[in-house]
């Protein structure tokens, strides 16, 4: 249990600020996630434009507000 939340927060902040950003972890990352998701079956869709309709409706609902 967290006792003091704010300090906890400045200090992953100050963490994240002092240390740099690694590009091959990240590039590791997103490709141990796109190996994820097409072993899912998310990517492999025939027609590209495959569910655009739900897309733009949405879309639109979220613009709207």
């Amino acid at each position: 249990m967290v006792r003091n939340p704010a300090a906890l927060e400045r200090f992953e902040l100050d963490l994240l600020r002092r240390s740099p950003p690694d590009f091959r972890q990240n590039l590791a990352i997103v490709e141990a996630l796109a190996e994820e998701a097409g072993s899912l079956g998310t990517f492999h869709r025939q027609d590209p434009l495959e569910g655009i309709e739900t897309v733009i409706r949405v879309a639109r609902a979220v613009n709207s507000v």
